[in-house]
C-alpha cells in the first residue's frame, strides 16, 4: 500500500496501470505516448545506457537489503564441472577427475549456511553465478541446510536458467558483467573459488586485482585445487619475473575440503588494507 503521507504524488505503479486503459486512437497507440518508465524500447536505445546500469546495479541492491542479507561468501566456480553422479558424461576426463569439487562446493556450502544460520541468516549468506556446475552445487548445499542463497545470473547468447536451488527471491539476472561483479563482491566476506574457465579467471583476477590495489578489503581468498590452479597459473613465475610481489602469494590460500576450508576462514587473521601496491 501507498504512504500518502510520505508520497502525496500520484503512485507511478498505478499510473502505468491507468495508462492501459486509455481508449485506442492512433495517438495512444504511437511510441511516445508511452510513459518513459514502461517503454522497453525507449529504454533500450543506446543513450540510456547510463540509466540502465544504475537499475541493474540499484534493483539486486534493494532486493538483498529487502531480504536482510548482510553480507555474503562468494562462490566461483566452472560451469561444466559435473554432479559426480554423471562424471561418465563429462566431454574429458580432466573434468570427469574434477567433479569431486561439487561435492566439495555442496558441502562447504551447506556447512556455512549451518553456521550462518546459528545467527539469524543474514550473515554469510552463500552467492554464486545462479548456473550449473559448482554455481549449482553452491545453492543446493544451502538449500540442504534449510537457508537462503542468492543467485546472479546473467544472458547469454545460449540458454542458461538459473538452477533450481536458488532461492526465488534473491535470483537476479544481468546484462552487464560488470554489475553483476561489483554484486558479488559488494557484500563479501571471504570468496572462494572452484576450478573453472574463462568467467572463472575473470572473476578470481578481478578480485585479486582489488584487493591487491587496496581497493578492496582483504578477506579470506580461497582457492580450491591446488594440482588445478598451478597446473594453470604459474604464480610463482609472476612473482619471479617481478610482474606481481613476491607478497602477493600471501593474498589467498590453497584448500581441498569444505572443512579445510571452513577452517581456514574461522581461522583467518585479518591484514590491514594496502596503502600501495607492495614493492614499489
Amino acid at each position: 500500500m501507498t504512504d500518502h503521507t510520505r508520497h502525496p504524488l500520484r503512485d507511478a505503479v498505478a499510473d502505468s496501470a491507468k495508462a492501459k486503459e486509455v481508449p485506442d486512437t492512433p495517438q495512444t497507440r504511437a511510441p511516445a505516448y508511452r510513459l518513459a518508465f514502461t517503454d522497453q524500447e525507449f529504454l533500450g536505445h543506446d543513450a540510456l545506457r547510463p540509466v540502465r546500469l544504475q537499475l541493474e546495479l540499484l534493483k539486486p541492491e534493494m532486493g538483498l537489503d529487502a531480504h536482510g542479507v548482510q553480507s555474503t561468501i562468494v562462490l566461483f566456480g566452472g560451469a561444466r564441472i559435473p554432479r559426480p553422479a554423471e562424471k561418465d558424461k563429462a566431454r574429458t576426463k580432466t573434468l570427469a577427475d574434477l567433479s569431486h569439487f561439487y561435492e566439495e562446493a555442496r558441502e562447504f556450502s551447506r556447512l556455512m549456511t549451518l553456521k550462518s544460520l546459528e545467527s539469524g541468516g543474514q550473515e554469510n549468506v552463500i552467492v554464486t553465478g545462479g548456473g550449473p556446475g559448482v554455481m549449482e552445487a553452491g545453492n543446493r548445499g544451502a538449500a540442504e541446510a534449510c537457508g537462503q542463497s542468492i543467485g546472479l545470473n546473467i544472458v547469454l547468447p545460449f540458454e542458461q536458467a538459473p538452477n533450481e536451488y536458488v532461492t526465488p527471491e534473491l535470483c537476479f539476472n544481468f546484462h552487464y558483467f560488470a554489475i553483476r561483479k561489483m554484486h558479488f563482491l559488494m557484500r563479501a566476506r571471504a570468496i572462494c573459488v572452484f576450478p573453472g574457465g574463462f568467467g572463472t579467471m575473470d572473476e578470481t583476477f578481478e578480485a585479486l586485482t582489488l584487493i591487491q590495489t587496496g581497493r578492496m578489503s582483504r578477506v579470506p581468498f580461497l582457492l580450491f585445487g591446488r594440482a588445478f590452479w598451478e597446473k594453470i597459473i604459474n604464480w610463482e613465475a609472476l612473482a619471479d619475473a617481478g610482474t606481481i610481489s613476491a607478497e602477493d602469494l600471501d593474498l589467498f590460500r590453497f584448500v581441498e575440503s569444505a572443512e579445510e576450508a571452513m577452517h581456514v576462514i574461522d581461522n583467518w587473521e585479518p591484514a590491514p588494507a594496502r596503502d600501495a601496491l607492495p614493492g614499489r
